[in-house]
């Protein structure tokens, strides 16, 4: 009982957050925002992720007439995981394929922000993925902390 009522509690306190805008890893980069998203896609595509876009959200902004610091969102997956992940859970796919943007704060410090695949879970109910959540979080983690370390 007391396990359940735990449970009860994280769930809440984890749905709380989500929409409080929680469930986005920030992972320091020691190193400018194309640097950082060209080290990413390197990374990425070591590992056989394919990357299937890299959008420039400051270049964007400036055919607007508008001025932002550097962002840029790299879009990459792989079927091999995004599909079991569709198959536990179906709404997952409007998450997938996985995004990252490479980003600089008003202290011009650079950020790499991806979905937690722990919030994923629990904003499509997945339920039966947790061995894929689980590599997906660590392989998330691992290609961030290369992209942003300092060599």
């Amino acid at each position: 009982m007391r396990h359940l009522i735990s449970s009860l509690i994280l769930a809440c306190l984890a749905i709380t957050s989500a929409s409080a805008g929680e469930g986005m890893i920030n992972v320091p980069s020691a190193h400018p925002v194309a640097v950082t998203a060209d080290r990413l896609e390197a990374a990425l595509g070591g590992r056989g992720m394919t990357v299937f876009a890299r959008i420039d959200h400051a270049a964007g902004a400036q055919k607007a007439g508008k001025s932002m610091p550097p962002a840029l969102l790299l879009i990459f997956g792989n079927p091999k995981v995004g599909t079991p992940l569709m198959l536990c859970s179906p709404s997952i796919a409007i998450d997938l394929p996985q995004k990252a943007l490479i980003w600089e704060d008003a202290d011009g410090k650079t950020w790499i922000s991806y979905n937690d695949p722990q919030y994923l879970k629990l904003r499509h109910d997945t339920q039966g993925c947790d061995e894929v959540l689980k590599k997906v979080t660590m392989a998330l983690g691992n290609f961030a902390s290369k992209a942003g370390a300092a060599e």
